[in-house]
């Protein structure tokens, strides 16, 4: 099987004989590859190049393939770029390790070169499956719909935390919840992956991002309910939800009551 020329991909290995097999067929197969002999010289690369695709051998001398990664998910630039394991080890410890730090896949050593093109290939696919499905769903992304005289964006306080590394995701948020937005929306927006942003917002958090997105609507949605009288139907468009059944049961979840009864409560104690 042959792949197009433009996929792009580099290969961190610090020992040449093998590095230079994996690069001569790698490119037979039809891949453009870059070789980079040590951990600071393929951070750089990948960096300079930005490829498809890197393959790390996790053992060497200067800078660990651990490292390299957690280096390359801090860069909004190169923490989307898919990344596979080279390992000699199979212990649970070390692919648990791979995987928390953000690794696609591992590969164990030694390996065949159709193993090898396997496992690129799909993570290539699932790359471009996670970006025609985000463009796609941007596109389908609704345009705010008019609450009357109470704006959707007047929440009194923000509910968001004040972390400046946070600070674009949680402004996208504010900007968008109301549109119907998911995590693949907030990731593509700030340029990281699903996956990566997930993870950092939770560490630095608590919470996932799906989490601050329910939170920033139903603050929306208490707003909408104590301070005019439409329909809940009304509000659960106007808050992105697709349907109303779903708006009522996470309006539950999160204050202990349905809408209309949360709002009766609440305004006569106004």
């Amino acid at each position: 099987m042959m792949y197009e020329s433009s996929k792009k991909i580099i290969v961190i290995e610090d020992d040449d004989v093998t590095r230079d097999l994996y690069l001569k067929g790698l490119e037979a197969k039809g891949f453009e590859v870059i070789g980079a002999q040590n951990g600071l010289v393929g951070i750089q690369q990948v960096q300079e190049y930005a490829p498809d695709l890197v393959i790390c051998d996790i053992t060497m001398p200067d800078i660990d393939g651990y490292s390299i990664l957690a280096t390359l998910r801090q860069d909004p630039l190169t923490a989307v770029i898919p990344f596979i394991f080279l390992t000699g080890s199979t212990t649970k410890a070390a692919v648990r390790k791979a995987m928390e730090l953000g690794a696609d896949d591992y590969i164990t050593k030694p390996s065949t070169l159709e193993e090898m093109v396997r496992a690129i290939a799909t993570q290539l696919q699932k790359q471009a499956t996670l970006q025609y499905w985000c463009t796609t769903k941007l596109q389908k992304v609704p345009k705010p719909v008019s609450t009357g005289k109470t704006s959707l964006n007047t929440c009194p306080k923000s509910i968001f935390p004040s972390i400046p590394q946070l600070k674009e995701v949680f402004d996208f948020i504010e900007a968008h919840y109301h549109q119907g937005i998911t995590l693949c929306d907030v990731a593509q927006a700030v340029g990281y992956s699903p996956a990566y942003l997930t993870n950092r917002v939770a560490r630095q958090t608590g919470e996932t991002v799906n989490r601050w997105i329910v939170k920033r609507r139903m603050a929306g949605a208490r707003l909408l309910l104590q301070n005019n009288n439409q329909k809940v139907e009304q509000i659960a468009t106007a808050l992105g939800y697709q349907n109303v059944c779903h708006f009522s049961r996470q309006f539950r979840q999160h204050h202990g009551l349905p809408p209309h009864a949360w709002r009766k409560e609440h305004q006569e104690q106004m």
